[in-house]
């Protein structure tokens, strides 16, 4: 064989290992139902906090863990356990990506992904917002 049949192989051996490691550990957006059919892969699940359900943290207890209920966005609920500190403002998100597998019939999540409201609703802008006078050439 010559030596560049040895290199080329053993550069298509290694994107093929590279190819492979890459696609091991990639996750998918999905909802509660799908993350509970498959809990040992990991996903990422979009959703809001479920209405009128308690938030469970104790920072006495542990200041870097806490567990609220959460609905994906096909409407199914479940117990979401965060191993991090909680967001200021958690309860007035309007949306939330959770990342992590599913464990023990809760989801476990790792990595949290968080859409705050808008500062400023419609009937709610600073006046003044709406004048145009402040731009270079306007008198």
């Amino acid at each position: 064989m010559k030596k560049i049949h040895i290199l080329i192989l053993i550069v298509v051996v290694a994107a093929i290992g590279v190819i492979m490691s890459l696609s091991v550990n990639t996750s998918t957006y999905a909802g509660f139902s799908e993350a509970s059919a498959k809990p040992g892969r990991e996903f990422h699940v979009i959703g809001k906090l479920s209405p009128g359900k308690p938030i469970d943290f104790d920072a006495r207890k542990d200041a870097n863990s806490f567990s609220f209920y959460m609905l994906d966005d096909k409407g199914n609920e479940m117990k979401v356990r965060y191993t991090d500190s909680k967001p200021q403002d958690f309860e007035k998100l309007d949306q939330i990506v959770v990342i992590g597998k599913m464990k023990d019939g809760e989801f476990e999540a790792h990595k949290m992904n968080l859409k705050c409201p808008s500062k400023y609703n419609n009937d709610q802008l600073p006046e003044g917002s709406q004048d145009k006078s402040f731009e270079a050439g306007v008198n």
